[in-house]
């Protein structure tokens, strides 16, 4: 009986610090803080028009975006590690259309920063970012071939450089002459086509495949990047971040670019709205352009890359937890 009361003992002192934070002493103040900052946030916004019998005419329709963002934030000393995890998908049903996609990301970023000391702002920082997709892109009203999937693409950016930040949570710039960027077309459809500038399959003349599309293209460049974010008016919160690319290999200075604005208007703690902006480049990246578009089978011709864009407008609720 002793031992057992010895062993509930133990196993209560363990699920009790298992339960707590983990917190340490800074011994020049004499205060505790948490190392690790943890945050969830998810979204929803939602959009709806419909029509009856309205004579100037327009088609019912209702849009959905879900969002979700987790944050587990690491700060000792003059050492930081900061972890994100972005999850959106979106979709629009109009009236005598089918349901497509408008927005879909998978994104993981880690980033591990030291300083000398307390004085400096500059930091010696190790990145990582990831992204993909969930379901497959097409080029609607198309719904037979599909331009993208999940893994096709893929993008994984690492590397090593060194960041200026005050407040490297707010403000950061990022340079780095050693960035590995892998693009992953794990879809071997897509790879033999050669798709987002893997290397295609060899054909011979009756268009058999000889030999299959790399599936996998690595390249080593120069990446910088600056993010900002602050408080522009009351309750109006502004994010953004720049990222510029370049391969030392292949093409050197040909810039892959990707630059995001959002604005976020707080109406109280559970509704919100957000206006956004996102532009990129990619050179790798080819546009389809359709033809015979009257036929019921359509075509497409391959063009050359051209800059992207999308804007985001949305009001919905939001809970932090």
């Amino acid at each position: 009986m002793k031992k057992i009361l010895i062993l509930l003992l133990v196993l209560s002192v363990q699920f009790t610090f298992a339960q707590s934070p983990v917190k340490v002493v800074d011994t020049t103040t004499k205060k505790s803080f948490p190392k690790w900052k943890n945050k969830n946030i998810a979204t929803l916004d939602v959009s709806e028009v419909a029509f009856v019998n309205w004579n100037s005419g327009g088609s019912n329709s209702i849009s959905a975006l879900l969002g979700f963002v987790s944050e587990a934030n690491y700060k000792f000393k003059h050492f930081f590690w900061n972890n994100n995890i972005n999850i959106r998908y979106g979709i629009n049903k109009q009236q005598s259309q089918e349901l497509r996609k408008t927005e879909d990301l998978i994104e993981v970023n880690s980033n591990i920063g030291y300083r000398k000391d307390s004085l400096t702002n500059w930091f010696f920082t190790s990145k990582f970012n990831f992204k993909t997709q969930f379901t497959n892109g097409y080029t609607y009203p198309n719904t037979t071939n599909a331009i993208s999937k999940f893994m096709a693409p893929g993008y994984l950016f690492y590397g090593v450089g060194i960041e200026y930040g005050k407040n490297i949570e707010k403000l950061s710039v990022y340079f780095s002459p050693a960035t590995t960027k892998s693009t992953f077309v794990l879809d071997q459809e897509l790879a033999n086509s050669g798709a987002f500038g893997v290397t295609p399959a060899v054909l011979d003349d009756e268009d058999n495949v000889i030999k299959k599309g790399e599936r996998v293209r690595n390249e080593f460049g120069i990446l910088i990047t600056n993010a900002y974010e602050t408080e522009i008016a009351k309750n109006i919160y502004m994010k953004h971040l720049v990222s510029l690319y370049t391969d030392y290999l292949n093409d050197f200075g040909n810039i892959d670019a990707d630059w995001q604005v959002n604005l976020d208007f707080k109406v109280n703690n559970y509704i919100r709205a957000n206006l956004g902006s996102h532009l990129k480049y990619d050179n790798d990246v080819k546009n389809l352009m359709a033809i015979n578009e009257e036929t019921e089978e359509e075509e497409y011709v391959e063009e050359g890359a051209k800059v992207q864009w999308k804007q985001i407008l949305g009001i919905g609720v939001v809970v932090d937890f």
